[in-house]
């Protein structure tokens, strides 16, 4: 029993030192601290690090009143880099170099995992046009006009002009190709592996020049005007990069523009964080700047970057409010377990946001033939 009793003080003072180097204090006062609920936390943190600590939170074995703030703080002392000697971390990176998580044949299954969950939930938490990406939040506090904000952003970047035909890889709910066909006349044809996104897409768009799809965007063909896609590449994969920007080469057109909008890293990683593989965006993969700089050289140039990452922040803790305040109808479906899994989702990924490890690139490209003969043009 001394023994049993000196090992559990011993992972308290392994856990606690390691929260106290973030200003986090177990049992604290603060907002951003932790108090647990059960003592085998300790156990479970060092035996499963960033899974062990959404599990557990699942589990309902500790709270936070701010748990954006407290992962936020966690980021900023490199508290991820402390637990990254775990086994099962190591076993995630082995996966990732050996196996292609984001093959065809894999291709759906985050779509079974989390877009398929039910429309009503991501109704009830996103904005009016069902937009599941990051706002553009200057010069408004109002998550409606944040979104449209960003839809009209997209469309001065790509150019868009009435008639154009626009292809989007990861149409969502239809937000972007509604608002593309309403507001500029372009006809748009969007793709998705979800299906219960394709039939609420379609049932937006009725009346429109827009066609949805359920389909892998390496089955696409045709030729397009513009390209654009929208909270996608984060399910492409490293092993898959070369081969995105092969495919939107050959379906752009030679005066076309491509614009990308991703969730990124601030620096190069083999994996996604294991809690969140696991129970929200399976076989995702963030990329840094430099790996779509790096992959898509031989087909296209970069013409513009823009990073919005403080405003997925905003956005995050947006969805947040707005899931919180819709629980009572949602909880007829969607159980606690689900509310603290969904609750620890939004927060953790705000927090990282505000650490500034996650970013937001907005990336425009061009044919590299296209950006010479604008050079020729200006000598």
């Amino acid at each position: 029993m001394a023994s049993n009793l000196t090992m559990v003080d011993g992972y308290h003072g392994v856990i606690e030192s390691l929260f106290n180097k973030a200003g986090i204090t177990i049992n604290g006062l603060q907002d951003l601290d932790i108090t647990v609920h059960n003592e085998q936390f300790y156990k479970r943190i060092l035996s499963q690090a960033s899974l062990g600590l959404g599990e557990s939170y699942m589990d309902g074995w500790w709270d936070s009143r701010s748990i954006d703030q407290m992962v936020s703080n966690m980021f900023q002392a490199d508290l991820d880099h402390e637990v990254k000697q775990n086994s099962k971390y190591w076993w995630h990176i082995l996966q990732a170099r050996l196996f292609n998580l984001q093959s065809s044949g894999r291709a759906y299954q985050v779509a079974d995992v989390h877009y398929n969950l039910g429309n009503d939930l991501f109704m009830a938490m996103l904005d009016q046009r069902l937009c599941y990406s990051c706002g553009y939040w200057k010069g408004t506090n109002d998550l409606d006009i944040a979104q449209e904000n960003k839809l009209d952003l997209l469309c001065r970047k790509l150019n868009l002009q009435r008639n154009d035909h626009v292809l989007e890889i990861g149409c969502g709910w239809g937000s972007f190709a509604q608002y593309a066909a309403e507001k500029y006349g372009a006809r748009v044809t969007g793709i998705t592996v979800s299906k219960e996104q394709v039939k609420l897409a379609k049932e937006r768009c009725k009346g429109l020049e827009v066609d949805i799809l359920l389909m892998d965007y390496r089955e696409l063909e045709g030729q397009f005007d513009k390209v654009v896609s929208i909270g996608m590449f984060e399910h492409v994969g490293a092993k898959n990069y070369n081969k995105f920007f092969k495919v939107v080469k050959a379906l752009l057109k030679d005066q076309g523009t491509f614009v990308l909008h991703s969730i990124g890293v601030d620096q190069k990683i083999s994996v996604t964080d294991p809690w969140i593989d696991r129970y929200i965006f399976p076989n995702g993969k963030l990329p840094a700047l430099e790996e779509i700089a790096t992959t898509c050289e031989p087909y296209f140039v970069i013409d513009d970057v823009q990073n919005m990452g403080p405003d997925y922040d905003t956005t995050l803790m947006a969805w947040h409010e707005r899931f919180e305040n819709a629980w009572p109808k949602l909880s007829e479906q969607y159980d606690e377990r689900f509310r603290r899994m969904w609750r620890f989702y939004l927060l953790t990924c705000a927090g990282a946001f505000r650490s500034g490890q996650l970013q937001l690139f907005q990336v425009v490209f061009k044919h590299r033939n296209q950006r010479r003969a604008r050079y020729d043009a200006a000598r």
